[in-house]
């Protein structure tokens, strides 16, 4: 799940949980939207921490080049 479906979590649970009022029985929309952007969250935490470790784990500056070497 990339930045965007947790974007999208997000999104959707926060229309079920605020800006919703039906009702179905058996189903609390509010703890479905709730759960929703507890994953969304969780998902954007993690993302994040994944592109700072691979950012911090690239080498920077230690290319070696050799042109044309002797025959």
């Amino acid at each position: 799940m990339g930045l965007g479906g947790c974007i999208v979590f997000i999104a959707v649970g926060a229309i079920l949980t605020f800006a919703t009022d039906w009702e179905m029985q058996g189903v609390n929309l509010d703890v479905v939207g709730l759960i929703l952007m507890a994953v969304g969250l969780i998902g954007v935490v993690t993302f994040s921490s994944i592109a700072r470790r691979r950012r911090v784990m690239m080498p920077g500056g230690t290319t070696t080049v050799v042109e044309n070497p002797p025959k």
